[in-house]
Protein backbone atom coordinates (compact mmCIF):
# COMPACT_ATOMS: atom_id res chain seq x y z
CA UNK A 1 0.00 0.00 0.00
CA UNK A 2 1.23 3.20 -0.95
CA UNK A 3 2.36 5.32 1.97
CA UNK A 4 2.36 9.05 2.93
CA UNK A 5 6.11 10.58 2.88
CA UNK A 6 7.84 13.23 5.42
CA UNK A 7 9.80 15.69 3.96
CA UNK A 8 11.39 17.46 6.29
CA UNK A 9 13.60 14.40 7.07
CA UNK A 10 16.16 13.08 4.81
CA UNK A 11 18.33 13.48 1.69
CA UNK A 12 16.74 15.70 -0.83
CA UNK A 13 18.22 14.44 -3.76
CA UNK A 14 16.91 10.90 -2.79
CA UNK A 15 13.43 12.15 -1.63
CA UNK A 16 13.14 14.21 -4.50
CA UNK A 17 13.85 11.57 -7.16
CA UNK A 18 12.16 9.09 -5.35
CA UNK A 19 8.76 10.79 -5.06
CA UNK A 20 9.10 12.13 -8.83
CA UNK A 21 10.26 8.70 -10.41
CA UNK A 22 6.03 7.66 -9.53
CA UNK A 23 4.91 10.60 -10.76
CA UNK A 24 7.22 10.27 -14.22
CA UNK A 25 5.69 6.89 -14.46
CA UNK A 26 2.47 7.89 -14.35
CA UNK A 27 2.70 10.91 -16.74
CA UNK A 28 4.27 8.51 -19.17
CA UNK A 29 1.12 6.49 -19.08
CA UNK A 30 -1.38 10.27 -19.08
CA UNK A 31 0.54 11.37 -22.51
CA UNK A 32 0.56 7.62 -23.60
CA UNK A 33 -2.98 8.05 -24.09
CA UNK A 34 -2.75 11.17 -25.53
CA UNK A 35 -0.82 10.08 -27.77
CA UNK A 36 -2.23 7.46 -28.87
CA UNK A 37 -6.05 9.19 -28.72
CA UNK A 38 -4.31 11.35 -31.26
CA UNK A 39 -2.64 8.91 -33.16
CA UNK A 40 -6.10 6.91 -33.00
CA UNK A 41 -7.51 9.95 -34.18
CA UNK A 42 -5.24 10.49 -36.88
CA UNK A 43 -5.06 7.08 -38.38
CA UNK A 44 -8.68 5.97 -37.99
CA UNK A 45 -10.57 9.28 -38.83
CA UNK A 46 -8.16 11.43 -41.10
CA UNK A 47 -5.83 14.58 -41.06
CA UNK A 48 -9.21 16.66 -41.08
CA UNK A 49 -10.12 14.67 -37.54
CA UNK A 50 -6.11 15.52 -36.23
CA UNK A 51 -5.93 18.81 -37.26
CA UNK A 52 -9.47 19.88 -35.87
CA UNK A 53 -8.24 17.87 -32.65
CA UNK A 54 -5.23 20.90 -32.82
CA UNK A 55 -7.60 23.79 -33.40
CA UNK A 56 -9.27 23.39 -29.81
CA UNK A 57 -6.27 21.99 -28.04
CA UNK A 58 -5.24 25.07 -26.10
CA UNK A 59 -8.26 26.12 -25.31
CA UNK A 60 -8.85 22.60 -24.06
CA UNK A 61 -5.64 23.23 -21.87
CA UNK A 62 -7.12 26.88 -20.43
CA UNK A 63 -9.96 24.92 -18.91
CA UNK A 64 -7.81 21.90 -17.60
CA UNK A 65 -4.78 24.85 -16.55
CA UNK A 66 -7.70 26.41 -14.01
CA UNK A 67 -8.73 23.23 -12.85
CA UNK A 68 -5.01 22.24 -11.87
CA UNK A 69 -3.76 25.59 -10.78
CA UNK A 70 -6.80 25.91 -8.19
CA UNK A 71 -6.06 22.37 -7.19
CA UNK A 72 -2.03 23.03 -7.14
CA UNK A 73 -3.10 25.69 -4.86
CA UNK A 74 -5.23 24.19 -2.40
CA UNK A 75 -2.24 21.21 -2.63
CA UNK A 76 0.34 24.45 -1.15
CA UNK A 77 -1.95 24.32 1.84
CA UNK A 78 -2.27 21.05 2.66
CA UNK A 79 1.70 19.91 2.04
CA UNK A 80 2.32 23.19 4.25
CA UNK A 81 -0.18 21.93 7.20
CA UNK A 82 1.06 18.04 6.89
CA UNK A 83 4.34 19.17 7.23
CA UNK A 84 3.52 21.66 10.68
CA UNK A 85 1.67 18.77 11.68
CA UNK A 86 -1.50 20.14 12.16
CA UNK A 87 -3.82 17.72 11.19
CA UNK A 88 -7.10 19.56 12.05
CA UNK A 89 -6.33 22.60 10.11
CA UNK A 90 -5.37 20.18 7.34
CA UNK A 91 -8.91 18.23 7.22
CA UNK A 92 -10.50 21.93 7.45
CA UNK A 93 -8.54 22.93 4.59
CA UNK A 94 -9.91 19.88 2.70
CA UNK A 95 -13.25 20.17 3.35
CA UNK A 96 -13.26 23.49 2.18
CA UNK A 97 -11.14 23.09 -1.10
CA UNK A 98 -14.01 20.14 -2.29
CA UNK A 99 -16.31 22.71 -1.44
CA UNK A 100 -14.92 24.87 -3.69
CA UNK A 101 -13.95 22.14 -6.35
CA UNK A 102 -17.53 21.21 -6.82
CA UNK A 103 -18.51 25.43 -6.91
CA UNK A 104 -15.41 24.99 -10.16
CA UNK A 105 -16.86 22.05 -11.56
CA UNK A 106 -20.24 23.81 -12.18
CA UNK A 107 -19.33 27.33 -13.48
CA UNK A 108 -16.60 25.32 -15.75
CA UNK A 109 -19.06 23.12 -17.44
CA UNK A 110 -21.53 26.26 -18.09
CA UNK A 111 -18.52 28.79 -19.33
CA UNK A 112 -17.45 26.12 -21.56
CA UNK A 113 -20.85 24.75 -23.15
CA UNK A 114 -22.21 28.87 -23.12
CA UNK A 115 -18.70 30.15 -24.93
CA UNK A 116 -18.03 27.64 -27.36
CA UNK A 117 -19.33 30.23 -30.26
CA UNK A 118 -17.17 32.85 -28.95
CA UNK A 119 -14.09 30.36 -28.18
CA UNK A 120 -14.23 29.17 -32.49
CA UNK A 121 -14.88 33.35 -33.35
CA UNK A 122 -11.66 34.05 -31.52
CA UNK A 123 -9.56 31.32 -32.82
CA UNK A 124 -10.50 31.40 -36.43
CA UNK A 125 -11.17 27.50 -36.79
CA UNK A 126 -11.73 26.90 -40.80
CA UNK A 127 -15.12 26.21 -41.38
CA UNK A 128 -14.65 23.04 -42.80
CA UNK A 129 -12.78 21.63 -39.03
CA UNK A 130 -16.07 23.32 -37.19
CA UNK A 131 -18.23 20.54 -36.83
CA UNK A 132 -15.71 17.74 -35.07
CA UNK A 133 -14.10 20.23 -33.37
CA UNK A 134 -17.27 21.44 -31.76
CA UNK A 135 -18.19 17.91 -31.16
CA UNK A 136 -15.18 17.07 -30.04
CA UNK A 137 -14.94 20.12 -27.27
CA UNK A 138 -18.39 19.85 -26.15
CA UNK A 139 -17.72 16.65 -24.65
CA UNK A 140 -15.06 17.72 -23.26
CA UNK A 141 -16.26 20.26 -21.14
CA UNK A 142 -19.14 17.86 -20.40
CA UNK A 143 -16.68 15.86 -18.76
CA UNK A 144 -15.03 19.37 -16.07
CA UNK A 145 -16.29 17.61 -13.21
CA UNK A 146 -14.53 14.06 -13.66
CA UNK A 147 -11.60 16.48 -14.98
CA UNK A 148 -12.13 18.28 -11.30
CA UNK A 149 -12.33 15.41 -9.60
CA UNK A 150 -9.24 13.37 -10.56
CA UNK A 151 -6.95 16.48 -10.16
CA UNK A 152 -8.15 17.52 -6.62
CA UNK A 153 -7.81 14.01 -5.42
CA UNK A 154 -4.31 13.15 -6.48
CA UNK A 155 -3.42 16.81 -5.62
CA UNK A 156 -4.34 16.06 -2.11
CA UNK A 157 -2.10 13.21 -2.05
CA UNK A 158 0.89 14.58 -3.78
CA UNK A 159 0.45 16.90 -0.67
CA UNK A 160 1.36 13.88 1.99
CA UNK A 161 4.24 12.60 -0.25
CA UNK A 162 2.16 9.60 -1.69
CA UNK A 163 3.12 9.70 -5.70
CA UNK A 164 2.20 5.76 -6.43
CA UNK A 165 -1.60 5.95 -6.07
CA UNK A 166 -1.46 8.76 -8.81
CA UNK A 167 0.56 6.88 -10.62
CA UNK A 168 -1.55 3.37 -10.74
CA UNK A 169 -4.72 6.02 -10.93
CA UNK A 170 -3.48 6.94 -14.17
CA UNK A 171 -2.25 3.59 -15.62
CA UNK A 172 -5.22 2.08 -15.01
CA UNK A 173 -6.86 5.15 -16.82
CA UNK A 174 -4.34 4.86 -19.72
CA UNK A 175 -4.77 1.50 -20.48
CA UNK A 176 -9.22 2.17 -20.41
CA UNK A 177 -8.71 4.97 -22.54
CA UNK A 178 -6.74 3.35 -24.75
CA UNK A 179 -9.44 0.47 -25.21
CA UNK A 180 -12.42 2.48 -25.71
CA UNK A 181 -10.36 4.60 -28.02
CA UNK A 182 -10.25 1.68 -30.40
CA UNK A 183 -13.52 0.38 -29.48
CA UNK A 184 -15.15 3.66 -30.18
CA UNK A 185 -13.49 4.69 -33.22
CA UNK A 186 -12.47 1.58 -35.16
CA UNK A 187 -15.12 -0.96 -34.01
CA UNK A 188 -18.60 1.35 -33.54
CA UNK A 189 -17.20 4.12 -35.78
CA UNK A 190 -18.06 6.94 -33.16
CA UNK A 191 -15.18 9.34 -34.58
CA UNK A 192 -13.87 11.94 -32.90
CA UNK A 193 -17.00 11.91 -30.44
CA UNK A 194 -15.80 8.28 -29.64
CA UNK A 195 -12.30 9.80 -28.45
CA UNK A 196 -13.37 12.65 -26.38
CA UNK A 197 -15.75 9.88 -24.56
CA UNK A 198 -13.05 7.41 -24.16
CA UNK A 199 -10.86 10.47 -22.38
CA UNK A 200 -13.80 11.60 -19.62
CA UNK A 201 -14.68 8.05 -18.97
CA UNK A 202 -10.58 7.44 -17.89
CA UNK A 203 -10.65 10.38 -15.79
CA UNK A 204 -14.03 9.38 -13.88
CA UNK A 205 -12.12 5.54 -13.48
CA UNK A 206 -8.78 7.55 -12.12
CA UNK A 207 -11.24 10.06 -9.66
CA UNK A 208 -12.27 7.13 -8.21
CA UNK A 209 -9.23 5.54 -7.62
CA UNK A 210 -7.50 8.12 -6.15
CA UNK A 211 -10.56 9.54 -3.55
CA UNK A 212 -10.56 5.21 -2.44
CA UNK A 213 -6.98 5.71 -1.09
CA UNK A 214 -7.58 9.06 -0.14
CA UNK A 215 -10.39 8.33 2.51
CA UNK A 216 -8.33 5.61 3.80
CA UNK A 217 -5.43 7.91 5.14
CA UNK A 218 -6.05 8.72 8.99
CA UNK A 219 -5.26 12.45 8.34
CA UNK A 220 -7.12 12.67 5.22
CA UNK A 221 -10.59 11.75 6.40
CA UNK A 222 -12.58 14.21 7.50
CA UNK A 223 -15.97 14.35 8.87
CA UNK A 224 -19.00 16.58 9.33
CA UNK A 225 -17.50 19.32 11.76
CA UNK A 226 -14.85 20.04 8.92
CA UNK A 227 -17.46 20.17 6.44
CA UNK A 228 -19.13 22.87 8.04
CA UNK A 229 -18.40 26.64 5.74
CA UNK A 230 -15.38 28.52 6.92
CA UNK A 231 -15.41 31.71 4.49
CA UNK A 232 -11.65 32.48 6.20
CA UNK A 233 -10.99 29.04 4.64
CA UNK A 234 -12.23 29.69 1.31
CA UNK A 235 -10.63 32.70 0.78
CA UNK A 236 -7.17 31.56 2.48
CA UNK A 237 -7.26 28.62 -0.41
CA UNK A 238 -8.69 31.35 -3.19
CA UNK A 239 -6.09 33.19 -2.59
CA UNK A 240 -3.15 30.38 -2.90
CA UNK A 241 -4.93 29.11 -5.79
CA UNK A 242 -6.20 32.21 -8.11
CA UNK A 243 -2.93 33.79 -9.28
CA UNK A 244 -2.00 29.78 -9.99
CA UNK A 245 -4.69 29.18 -12.16
CA UNK A 246 -4.24 32.97 -13.43
CA UNK A 247 -0.75 32.02 -14.37
CA UNK A 248 -1.97 28.78 -16.33
CA UNK A 249 -4.64 31.04 -18.49
CA UNK A 250 -2.15 33.32 -19.15
CA UNK A 251 -0.26 30.68 -20.44
CA UNK A 252 -3.13 29.66 -22.20
CA UNK A 253 -4.09 32.46 -23.86
CA UNK A 254 -0.71 32.88 -25.57
CA UNK A 255 -0.93 29.57 -27.03
CA UNK A 256 -4.60 30.53 -28.06
CA UNK A 257 -3.09 33.45 -29.47
CA UNK A 258 -0.45 31.33 -31.79
CA UNK A 259 -2.83 28.99 -32.47
CA UNK A 260 -4.64 31.46 -34.24
CA UNK A 261 -2.14 32.47 -36.23
CA UNK A 262 -1.51 28.89 -37.15
CA UNK A 263 -5.34 28.34 -38.59
CA UNK A 264 -4.29 30.65 -40.86
CA UNK A 265 -1.30 28.28 -42.39
CA UNK A 266 -3.58 25.67 -43.75
CA UNK A 267 -4.54 21.91 -42.97
CA UNK A 268 -1.18 20.50 -43.34
CA UNK A 269 0.66 23.35 -41.04
CA UNK A 270 -2.14 23.03 -38.34
CA UNK A 271 -1.63 18.97 -38.34
CA UNK A 272 2.14 19.21 -38.27
CA UNK A 273 2.20 21.46 -35.22
CA UNK A 274 -0.64 19.48 -33.62
CA UNK A 275 1.11 16.29 -34.04
CA UNK A 276 4.53 18.31 -32.20
CA UNK A 277 2.24 19.50 -29.49
CA UNK A 278 0.97 16.28 -29.05
CA UNK A 279 5.16 15.18 -28.38
CA UNK A 280 5.50 18.29 -26.39
CA UNK A 281 3.46 16.59 -23.48
CA UNK A 282 6.51 13.35 -23.59
CA UNK A 283 9.00 16.26 -23.52
CA UNK A 284 7.96 17.86 -20.48
CA UNK A 285 7.20 14.35 -18.09
CA UNK A 286 9.77 14.63 -16.09
CA UNK A 287 9.89 19.06 -15.81
CA UNK A 288 6.10 18.26 -14.02
CA UNK A 289 7.28 15.23 -11.95
CA UNK A 290 9.76 17.66 -10.28
CA UNK A 291 7.81 20.09 -10.35
CA UNK A 292 5.28 18.78 -8.52
CA UNK A 293 8.25 16.63 -5.79
CA UNK A 294 9.57 20.78 -5.49
CA UNK A 295 6.29 21.67 -4.98
CA UNK A 296 5.87 19.24 -2.25
CA UNK A 297 9.03 19.24 -0.78
CA UNK A 298 9.15 23.12 -0.72
CA UNK A 299 6.28 23.22 1.31
CA UNK A 300 6.54 20.85 3.93
CA UNK A 301 10.20 22.47 4.97
CA UNK A 302 8.75 25.83 4.47
CA UNK A 303 6.14 24.95 7.10
CA UNK A 304 8.82 22.84 9.55
CA UNK A 305 10.13 26.48 9.12
CA UNK A 306 13.17 24.48 7.44
CA UNK A 307 14.53 26.84 4.92
CA UNK A 308 17.94 25.27 4.68
CA UNK A 309 16.28 22.08 3.11
CA UNK A 310 13.93 24.45 0.55
CA UNK A 311 17.41 25.54 -0.63
CA UNK A 312 19.26 22.26 -0.56
CA UNK A 313 16.52 20.73 -2.13
CA UNK A 314 15.68 23.18 -5.00
CA UNK A 315 19.63 22.90 -5.96
CA UNK A 316 19.07 18.93 -6.25
CA UNK A 317 16.16 19.41 -8.43
CA UNK A 318 17.96 21.63 -10.54
CA UNK A 319 20.93 19.08 -11.43
CA UNK A 320 18.04 16.06 -11.84
CA UNK A 321 16.29 18.21 -14.27
CA UNK A 322 19.58 19.27 -16.46
CA UNK A 323 20.27 15.59 -16.58
CA UNK A 324 17.07 14.26 -17.11
CA UNK A 325 16.29 17.09 -19.98
CA UNK A 326 19.21 16.31 -21.97
CA UNK A 327 18.61 12.89 -21.93
CA UNK A 328 15.19 13.34 -23.33
CA UNK A 329 16.11 16.11 -26.15
CA UNK A 330 18.83 13.46 -27.46
CA UNK A 331 16.27 10.85 -27.36
CA UNK A 332 13.89 13.38 -29.85
CA UNK A 333 16.06 14.85 -31.97
CA UNK A 334 17.20 11.21 -32.76
CA UNK A 335 13.50 9.43 -33.31
CA UNK A 336 11.09 13.01 -33.29
CA UNK A 337 10.61 12.39 -37.10
CA UNK A 338 9.69 8.93 -36.55
CA UNK A 339 6.98 9.50 -33.84
CA UNK A 340 5.80 13.15 -35.61
CA UNK A 341 4.90 10.71 -38.78
CA UNK A 342 3.00 8.18 -36.17
CA UNK A 343 -0.17 11.07 -36.32
CA UNK A 344 0.01 11.62 -39.92
CA UNK A 345 -2.05 10.15 -42.66
CA UNK A 346 -3.85 11.79 -46.04
CA UNK A 347 -4.28 10.37 -49.28
CA UNK A 348 -1.70 13.05 -50.72
CA UNK A 349 2.02 12.15 -50.37
CA UNK A 350 3.55 15.47 -50.82
CA UNK A 351 0.34 16.93 -48.04
CA UNK A 352 1.55 14.31 -45.57
CA UNK A 353 5.38 15.26 -45.96
CA UNK A 354 4.69 18.38 -45.66
CA UNK A 355 2.92 17.98 -42.32
CA UNK A 356 5.68 16.06 -41.13
CA UNK A 357 8.30 18.90 -41.91
CA UNK A 358 6.47 21.01 -40.07
CA UNK A 359 6.18 18.85 -37.10
CA UNK A 360 9.93 17.93 -36.96
CA UNK A 361 11.29 21.24 -37.38
CA UNK A 362 8.99 22.55 -34.26
CA UNK A 363 10.15 18.98 -32.95
CA UNK A 364 13.65 20.04 -33.06
CA UNK A 365 13.55 23.95 -31.29
CA UNK A 366 11.66 22.65 -28.25
CA UNK A 367 14.02 19.97 -27.39
CA UNK A 368 17.36 22.27 -28.26
CA UNK A 369 15.58 24.66 -25.42
CA UNK A 370 14.19 21.88 -23.08
CA UNK A 371 16.75 22.57 -20.19
CA UNK A 372 15.11 25.95 -20.28
CA UNK A 373 11.86 24.88 -19.70
CA UNK A 374 12.70 22.08 -16.93
CA UNK A 375 14.76 25.02 -14.62
CA UNK A 376 11.50 26.93 -15.13
CA UNK A 377 9.24 23.86 -13.44
CA UNK A 378 11.86 24.03 -11.03
CA UNK A 379 11.69 27.19 -9.74
CA UNK A 380 7.96 28.09 -10.21
CA UNK A 381 7.66 24.54 -8.37
CA UNK A 382 9.52 26.12 -4.95
CA UNK A 383 7.76 29.68 -4.97
CA UNK A 384 4.52 28.19 -5.02
CA UNK A 385 6.01 25.83 -2.22
CA UNK A 386 6.85 28.95 -0.41
CA UNK A 387 3.39 30.08 -0.90
CA UNK A 388 4.08 33.00 -3.00
CA UNK A 389 1.71 32.83 -5.88
CA UNK A 390 1.57 36.09 -7.20
CA UNK A 391 5.24 35.71 -8.82
CA UNK A 392 3.91 32.45 -11.13
CA UNK A 393 1.42 34.86 -12.11
CA UNK A 394 3.35 37.41 -13.23
CA UNK A 395 5.36 34.70 -15.21
CA UNK A 396 2.29 33.23 -16.78
CA UNK A 397 1.54 36.52 -17.98
CA UNK A 398 4.99 37.35 -19.17
CA UNK A 399 4.88 34.53 -21.03
CA UNK A 400 1.69 35.85 -22.72
CA UNK A 401 3.09 38.81 -24.09
CA UNK A 402 6.07 37.37 -25.09
CA UNK A 403 3.83 35.03 -27.17
CA UNK A 404 2.00 37.47 -29.26
CA UNK A 405 5.01 39.88 -30.00
CA UNK A 406 6.59 36.73 -31.60
CA UNK A 407 3.15 35.82 -33.10
CA UNK A 408 2.84 39.51 -34.51
CA UNK A 409 6.05 39.46 -36.00
CA UNK A 410 5.17 36.44 -37.69
CA UNK A 411 1.81 38.10 -38.98
CA UNK A 412 3.38 40.46 -40.34
CA UNK A 413 6.54 38.81 -42.08
CA UNK A 414 4.29 35.98 -42.89
CA UNK A 415 7.34 33.54 -42.12
CA UNK A 416 5.36 30.65 -41.23
CA UNK A 417 8.14 28.95 -39.39
CA UNK A 418 8.77 31.69 -36.99
CA UNK A 419 5.87 30.91 -34.81
CA UNK A 420 7.95 28.16 -33.11
CA UNK A 421 10.11 30.75 -31.39
CA UNK A 422 7.23 31.88 -29.54
CA UNK A 423 6.72 28.59 -27.28
CA UNK A 424 10.88 28.54 -26.49
CA UNK A 425 10.82 32.44 -26.22
CA UNK A 426 8.09 32.40 -23.64
CA UNK A 427 10.33 29.84 -22.04
CA UNK A 428 13.46 31.60 -21.24
CA UNK A 429 11.56 34.70 -20.54
CA UNK A 430 9.62 33.13 -17.65
CA UNK A 431 12.77 30.77 -16.96
CA UNK A 432 14.73 34.23 -15.76
CA UNK A 433 12.09 36.12 -14.00
CA UNK A 434 11.44 33.13 -11.87
CA UNK A 435 15.22 32.58 -10.95
CA UNK A 436 15.65 36.20 -10.07
CA UNK A 437 12.18 35.96 -8.29
CA UNK A 438 13.28 32.52 -6.20
CA UNK A 439 16.75 34.11 -5.19
CA UNK A 440 15.20 37.41 -3.84
CA UNK A 441 12.91 35.49 -2.06
CA UNK A 442 15.86 33.15 -0.41
CA UNK A 443 17.35 36.36 0.54
CA UNK A 444 15.05 37.81 2.04
CA UNK A 445 14.12 34.67 4.26
CA UNK A 446 17.54 34.03 5.14
CA UNK A 447 18.11 37.64 6.50
CA UNK A 448 14.52 36.92 8.62
CA UNK A 449 16.12 33.86 10.24
CA UNK A 450 19.08 36.22 10.70
CA UNK A 451 16.87 38.79 12.48
CA UNK A 452 15.21 36.44 14.73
Amino acid sequence: MAKTIDMTRGAPLKLLFSFAIPLMFGNVFQQLYTVVDTAIVGRGVGMDALAALGTVDWLNWMFLGIVQGYTQGFSVRFSQKYGEKDYFELKRMLAQSSRLCIYLALIGVAVGQLGVPLFFMLLRVPPQLTVMAELYIRIIFAGLPAMVFFNYCSSVLRAVGDSKTPLFAMMTAALTNIFLDALTVFVFGWGIAGAAAATVFSQCVSGTICYVRMRKIPELRFEKQHWKVSASHQRNLIRIGTPIAAKNVGVALGGMVLQTVVNGFGVSFIAGYTASNKLYGLLEIAAVSYGYAVTTFVGQNYGAARPDRVRSGVRSACVLSMITSVIIASVMLVFGRSAVMLFITSDNAAVAMQAGDTAYVYLCVMAVCLPVLYLLYVFLSALQGMGNAMVPMVSGFLELAIRVAIAGFVVLSGYSYGIFGAEVGAWIGSAVFLMISYFRSIKKINAAKTAE
